[in-house]
């Protein structure tokens, strides 16, 4: 079942996981282009991501027909690594944790807005920036990497704490 979420400047925003082995994600609008994530087929999936994969040999995005470049990062202690890159139309985009709950999307190093989904059920709010200027590329890949991947992150030192209670009586 798609979730729907409406947008301040972009109006309805639909995001979709389809298929068979649910391997892949759309994200729609009347506003925005269409935005395609892909995992490849017999992929091994990871339960705790949506798409499945943080493998970018795995991934395939297409927004609005045309083929990007898709690179998550490994997502293993640090916040940052938590990161998902893509290069679309020569425009490079940035998804990177930077709160417990939310994410910060970059354009060409710009922060241009934040993000938020909980649980994976592909309701994402995004915040844009006052006085950044959103294309409607750009809320169609920031919905799209949000919903795949997640946002937010634990610091670093939270981590290592519940890593160390676990092993304490």
């Amino acid at each position: 079942m798609p979730a729907t979420v409406e947008d301040d400047h972009h109006g309805d925003i639909r995001v979709e996981l389809v298929g068979e082995q649910r391997e892949t994600l759309v994200v729609s609008g009347e506003g925005i282009p269409r935005v395609v994530l892909t995992r490849a087929p017999g992929a091994e999936v990871d339960d705790h991501i949506l798409i499945g994969t943080r493998d970018p040999r795995l991934l395939t995005l297409t927004v609005d027909g045309r083929d990007a470049t898709i690179k998550p990062g490994k997502g293993k202690l640090r916040r940052r690594s938590y990161r998902v890159d893509v290069r679309c139309a020569g425009t490079a985009y940035r998804l990177v944790p930077d709160s417990i709950p939310s994410s910060r999307l970059t354009r060409n190093g710009k922060h241009i807005g934040d993000f938020s989904s909980v649980g994976g059920d592909r309701r994402v709010i995004a915040e844009w920036r006052d006085g950044a200027v959103v294309d409607p590329a750009d809320a169609a890949i920031g919905y799209a990497l949000a919903a795949a991947f997640g946002t937010g992150g634990q610091p670093m030192w939270m981590m290592a704490i519940e890593t160390v209670s676990e092993f304490l009586p």
